[in-house]
């Protein structure tokens, strides 16, 4: 089927995202050369009636009152101009694409469209090669978009070679502990070695067999402090401590594990215990009456009245505080998305509305 191309760019009086992008790349070169950016969108579509896609270009593609639209060819670049395109890489979910492509199968009731986009950037200014190379850099994260294409391609239906499968690692299972030193080296791994001779033990006992390239890095990146905080959960079992009130501190907990656990078997030792501890004393001592316990909860939720109007009314306090728990390690970006993402949900699940939050952002190795 025919492959329909068209542009979208903001009016100027619109265009808000084209002048941050300009804020951006003087703060990323340090100067002034960039003199102006324009941005377009590009929509590819296939699988698609001519008659849908008139029908979808001033209702679904663009907004006549604030945007411009061309169709086939992008608007032609002044003499100190040049054009940056961006796509995402083949695998990442284009947001805007599948958007695109429901709007449309709702409007003509048909199948759904395939979409993709791209961004054009018209950047004005006398710019040296490197600087165009940084610019590229700023604009471009390489672990979800590339530089794309300015040709229109003949179909945008991808097709895809059945993937080879992944390698095994020949060998793993009789490494000593010089040769699993060397292993968690080389492959950057984000476990200790003690993890590694863990998951060594299982791959020798319980599968029999070495594992492969694939299996270790799921392994390590679910294993690892951003998916189930490690951190928190590492048994403590050597304690040296200067500052005599947060010794003080360290012996009150410990003293509060002795009435917490007495007469059944401790939990071992932790920064996940030493942060609970004192709701698990306050429910043993009967003073948390208001705390509210269901199978659903996935929060602090603390019964509550509520005057509402002038009457009271029985409400749920609900109090969450959100990590960045991700596996950064592979893409920042998406790790702080995360984040965001589970200050969304948790409000969400918890059929909740926010009316307080708190950031508290830091950065250490």
């Amino acid at each position: 089927m025919t492959v329909f191309r068209c542009f979208v760019e903001k009016k100027p009086a619109y265009a808000v995202e084209a002048k941050s992008i300009l804020n951006d790349l003087h703060v990323a070169l340090r100067n002034q050369n960039v003199e102006a950016v324009r941005v377009l969108n590009r929509y590819d579509l296939e699988n698609v009636d001519e008659e849908d896609y008139i029908a979808a270009k001033y209702t679904i593609l663009s907004e006549p009152q604030v945007d411009f639209f061309y169709e086939e060819e992008a608007p032609t670049p002044d003499y100190d101009e040049y054009i940056l395109a961006t796509e995402y890489l083949p695998g990442q979910f284009d947001q805007r694409a599948d958007s695109c492509a429901q709007c449309i199968q709702l409007s003509s009731m048909k199948q759904k469209p395939t979409v993709k986009t791209a961004r054009l950037y018209y950047i004005k200014g006398k710019l040296t090669d490197d600087e165009k190379k940084l610019i590229e850099e700023t604009l471009i994260n390489p672990v979800e978009a590339r530089i794309a294409s300015l040709e229109k391609p003949e179909t945008i239906i991808m097709s895809f070679e059945t993937p080879e499968l992944p390698p095994v690692i020949d060998g793993f299972i009789e490494l000593d502990e010089e040769g699993l030193k060397k292993f968690l080296k080389e492959h950057g791994l984000a476990m200790d070695l003690e993890d590694l001779k863990f998951m060594q033990e299982y791959f020798q006992k319980i599968e029999c067999r070495n594992p492969t390239i694939t299996e270790v890095r799921v392994i390590d990146t679910y294993w690892s402090d951003h998916c189930r905080h490690t951190t928190f959960h590492t048994v403590i079992d050597d304690v040296e401590i200067q500052p005599e009130y947060v010794k003080d501190t360290y012996l009150n907990y410990l003293n509060l594990r002795n009435h917490i656990y007495e007469g059944r078997t401790p939990k071992p030792l932790c920064l996940m215990d030493l942060g609970t501890i004192g709701a698990k004393a306050l429910k043993k001592y009967g003073k948390l009456t208001d705390l509210d316990e269901s199978e659903e909860i996935n929060a602090c939720s603390v019964k509550i009245k509520v005057d509402v109007n002038g009457e009271d009314q029985d409400w749920l306090l609900m109090f969450k505080n959100e990590t960045h728990n991700h596996p950064t390690e592979i893409e920042p970006f998406g790790g702080a998305a995360t984040c965001l993402g589970g200050a969304i949900r948790d409000p969400l699940s918890g059929r909740s509305y926010v009316y307080q939050a708190m950031r508290i952002t830091g950065a250490a190795d």
